[in-house]
């Protein structure tokens, strides 16, 4: 029977580790020679859309994996996607991972799912994990998280922040992972003041239209959402989502960031005083305990639900221009309050 449980312990904050390493493209491994023992490999990630040099969502996980390799001392191994790759590739990818003696092997975005549901089967001896999808499998973590939640967060401080009344969601793609999004933070809006308009909007119907890889469509995105009045505008859109950001720096408005901490990511320096939070999703502290687990003989398999109760999700303080807009820490700790004790029930859709 699988089992779901909602994690006690997250690796918190350790998406904030490590993230200077950003090269982008290719295959990175610190394998050394090959005279190595199948049992001297450790963790291996296979990333999403955008890869390595996010900012985001893929850099969160890379934190976990330099998290875990710093710990345990062991060889570890991060691999790029192709432009208009096919389930068969990444098939390939994971089954080469997994030959290789890397454990455990996590794909980074839901789009592994097919891949890792026909791998998984075929390597019973390795743990695979897969981020935001759930792959039914005796040998499969899915490791999902409530989106929802920090997004409502961000909501509550998008109406506390703007002037206009007016603010702004941008989603990378239309699917239902990013509808998550959405629908906290209009919730978080609303309930907050529901004089606040929102103003939703999506790069792309489908990944390979690139809404999680272009951040030219964000940027234009975004200037179209200034130009209607929002002063306040959060995106969910990967890589894409550098663009809201230089955006709204360049408009002088509030732009709120996504996955990891982006206030204090250093490829987005030059905008960190208009990054006014970040909707937090621990993906790096994902990758940190599905591979403590194997480390520890117990890996964990099944659907590992990460939400605020765990601090698998959050809001980040790191702006201090937060402290001077009334209200606002307050509105956020009576909303955390809210959703972790359930008397705040957050829409999903």
């Amino acid at each position: 029977m699988r089992r779901i449980s909602k994690l006690t312990r997250v690796a918190v904050g350790v998406a904030s580790l490590a993230l200077a390493a950003t090269a982008c493209g290719g295959t990175s491994s610190d394998n050394g020679d090959s005279g190595g023992s199948k049992d001297d490999l450790g963790v291996a990630i296979a990333y999403d859309i955008g890869g390595k040099g996010d900012q985001s969502f893929n850099d969160a996980a890379f934190a976990g994996l330099t998290k875990a390799k710093e710990e345990f001392g062991f060889k570890t191994a991060d691999v790029e996607p192709t432009e208009g790759e096919t389930d068969a590739d990444k098939e390939q990818r994971l089954a080469s991972l997994a030959r290789q003696g890397y454990n455990p092997v996590i794909g980074v975005g839901f789009a592994y799912g097919p891949a890792m549901e026909a791998v998984a089967a075929k390597y019973p001896d390795t743990t695979f994990g897969i981020v935001d999808s759930v792959v039914e499998g005796e040998n499969v973590a899915s490791l999902v998280f409530a989106e929802e939640q920090a997004s409502y967060l961000a909501g509550v401080a998008a109406a506390k922040a703007t002037k206009s009344n007016t603010v702004g969601f941008v989603g990378g793609v239309d699917i239902p992972l990013i509808h998550k999004f959405q629908a906290g933070y209009e919730q978080g809006v609303k309930d907050t003041n529901s004089k606040v308009k929102v103003i939703p909007q999506y790069l792309t119907q489908t990944a390979e239209e690139g809404g999680f890889s272009s951040p030219d469509k964000g940027k234009a995105a975004a200037e179209g959402q200034i130009e209607k009045g929002a002063d306040v505008i959060y995106q969910a859109a990967g890589l894409s989502g550098q663009g809201v950001i230089e955006a709204a720096a360049k408009a002088k408005v509030w732009a709120i960031g996504v996955d990891s901490d982006q206030y204090n990511q250093e490829a987005l320096a030059a905008y960190k005083d208009f990054i006014l939070t970040s909707a937090l999703k621990d993906v790096g502290g994902a990758v940190y305990t599905l591979t403590k687990s194997v480390q520890d003989g117990k890996p964990l398999t099944g659907t590992q639900v990460f939400d605020l109760r765990v601090n698998g999700v959050g809001l980040s303080d790191s702006n201090p221009k937060m402290a001077e807009i009334p209200g606002l820490k307050e509105a956020v700790d009576k909303a955390k309050k809210g959703i972790t004790d359930g008397t705040i029930k957050v829409n999903t859709e």
